[in-house]
């Protein structure tokens, strides 16, 4: 999925280890873009590393909201169940 790149300044296209790490890199990125000090060339390099951070980020979001979906719909179903004393 990853491609290589001609220039050695891309950051590694790699998951990170955890939302928490993606998004600490995510802000470091977004840090150092506002600074305004990056080449046009290390800034298209954050800018994709941020794109694929952020994808990976909403990806982790939507597989923990629908695990509290599923917990939820089982801790209604048991309630309920429960629920005729």
């Amino acid at each position: 999925m990853a491609k290589s790149s001609k220039s050695s300044a891309t950051p590694p296209s790699d998951l990170p280890e955890s939302f928490e790490a993606a998004t600490a890199e995510l802000e470091t990125i977004v840090a150092a873009m506002e600074a305004g000090q990056m080449s046009l060339e290390a800034s298209l390099a954050a800018y994709k590393r941020g794109a694929e951070l952020l994808q990976y980020c909403q990806g982790q979001l939507q597989d923990a909201q629908q695990q509290v979906r599923i917990l939820e719909d089982d801790m209604l179903k048991k309630f309920t169940l429960s629920d005729n004393s």
